[in-house]
């Protein structure tokens, strides 16, 4: 029992150990791949074609003042960043990376993933509420409303999945699709997955909670040093995610069609599909403009929550005929 524990906390050492300078990375992956979208250099400066810039951000952001409002409330606004960073962390406990790695094996896997994102809001609602500024508190509303919005079609748009593999385990979910990836039969809960992902992750389009255009920083408009810093660190983890359970959930996860899954291992493919998935967000950044906050709620409750009933109720009767 002993040693199994022990493997286990070192188990989560590692992925938590990979995970976090990975989403540093991401930072320096976007910021080149958008200056060669946008036909200039991006950085170039710091180590060979600027591969260490993010290293130096981050030695400056912890060399800035960790300076609290005087105007807030300092145990909430402390908070706020932590609980963001930990809700998006222990997500990644139910992913199965590969056929022998992967924290924790949970029956209710897809649920556990799902209230994690529902907590992951908390933050940024109370991270608003906690800074008593007006632009802060804007984006902690829009946070609120986008998250309650997306999450309702979200869950609604995996139920597919659930009565195709008849499991909410992760790791059944990919082993079943042993066969064929779930794409094939479930195209439309991955496009309503996807789209409820980016607004879950506030990623442009829809990153509305803190468009800089109308609200300067959004939520963390008064945040700074290392509690800036765990708020970056919780959206580029969220991006990882979100592209970790798209591949989980509807790519066959590490599995490959057979001539192809003998050339790598199996956690190899599993990442190469996240960083496909993860250039196709950094793309959709610098491709799309921002929608109005009205449309973006619209689009949501008149569009894909009818779309994603639709999906359901399609997948479940053709699931009752025995066509799938």
């Amino acid at each position: 029992m002993m040693p199994e524990m022990l493997w286990k906390l070192l188990e989560i050492t590692i992925i938590i150990a990979l995970l976090i300078p990975m989403a540093a990375m991401l930072v320096w992956v976007e910021r080149r791949v958008i200056g060669i979208w946008q036909d200039r250099h991006g950085p170039n400066r710091v180590g060979p074609f600027g591969i260490l810039q993010s290293l130096a951000d981050l030695l400056k952001i912890l060399g800035k003042e960790d300076w609290i409002p005087p105007f807030s409330d300092r145990l909430v606004f402390v908070l706020a960043p932590i609980i963001g960073a930990i809700c998006v962390l222990m997500s990644f406990a139910v992913v199965p990376f590969s056929p022998d790695i992967g924290v924790s094996d949970l029956n209710i896997g897809l649920l556990f993933f799902l209230a994690m994102a529902s907590l992951a809001v908390y933050s940024v609602v109370l991270a608003g509420w906690a800074s008593n500024s007006k632009y802060a508190l804007l984006g902690g509303m829009r946070a609120a409303a986008q998250t309650v919005s997306y999450e309702v079609f979200m869950g609604l748009s995996v139920m597919g999945v659930v009565l195709l593999t008849g499991t909410f385990n992760l790791r059944e979910i990919v082993l079943a699709q042993s066969e064929g990836w779930l794409i094939q039969s479930q195209f439309v809960g991955f496009f309503i997955f996807l789209v409820a992902g980016i607004a879950e992750s506030h990623r442009l389009p829809f990153d509305l909670p803190e468009a800089e255009t109308e609200l300067t920083a959004g939520f963390h408009t008064e945040y700074s040093g290392l509690k800036f810093a765990l708020f970056f660190l919780g959206e580029y983890l969220g991006v990882t995610l979100i592209s970790a359970m798209s591949v989980v959930l509807f790519f066959g996860g590490w599995l490959m069609p057979e001539p192809l899954s003998a050339w790598l291992p199996p956690l190899v493919w599993f990442i190469i599909k996240i960083m496909c998935f993860v250039m196709f967000f950094i793309l959709l950044r610098t491709s799309l403009p921002r929608p109005r906050f009205d449309q973006l709620l619209k689009f949501g409750w008149m569009v894909m929550l009818p779309l994603a009933l639709l999906n359901l109720m399609v997948t479940a009767l053709l699931r009752l005929t025995g066509v799938l």
